[in-house]
């Protein structure tokens, strides 16, 4: 990371950023040479220092061909977006939060699927959200299992409130 003054260390905070992330961005080897990106809903799970990341889709597509002959995948989430003006400098900035990492997707056995729905569901409603289960065969869940990530932070104080400040 070139700017290391804007790296988040501590992996609590890394995980505060994910947990208010409401998309993930998969980007999966493409057979052309290409990224293939998809935005994704998605849960998270942490055990034993261990982060896991679960994504939910239909039974077939593009993904899981691609997921077929390479498994390995680089992800990518952010919030906070801020624009921030300086009219009396004449420049600008963005206020961010992000997360990138990389790790190895696997498709869940039917046996496991309820579980990482649960995990899913809780991210953005409830847990025990009473989902039907009749389309539970009919979906397919991704595991993501985390590898390596690293967190950003761009936060800068507004012009007004430095200004204030002195």
């Amino acid at each position: 990371m070139r700017r290391t003054d804007r790296e988040i260390r501590d992996i609590n905070e890394i995980i505060q950023v994910m947990e208010q992330c409401d998309v993930c961005r998969l980007a999966l080897n493409d057979e052309e040479g290409y990224p293939y990106i998809l935005p994704l809903n998605f849960g998270m799970r942490m055990e034993d220092g261990q982060i896991t990341l679960y994504f939910h889709g239909a039974e077939t597509g593009r993904k899981y061909e691609l997921l077929a002959r390479d498994n390995r995948v680089s992800f990518e989430m952010d919030r906070g977006h801020n624009l921030v003006l300086d009219e009396e400098q004449g420049n600008c900035t963005m206020e961010y939060e992000s997360v990138i990492g990389r790790g190895r997707v696997d498709i869940l056995p039917e046996e496991e699927k309820m579980d990482a729905l649960r995990v899913l569901m809780a991210h953005y409603r409830q847990e025990d959200f009473p989902f039907n289960p009749a389309a539970v065969p009919h979906t397919t869940i991704m595991r993501l299992t985390v590898e390596q990530l690293t967190g950003k932070r761009r936060a800068k104080a507004h012009p007004a409130a430095s200004r204030n400040a002195e």
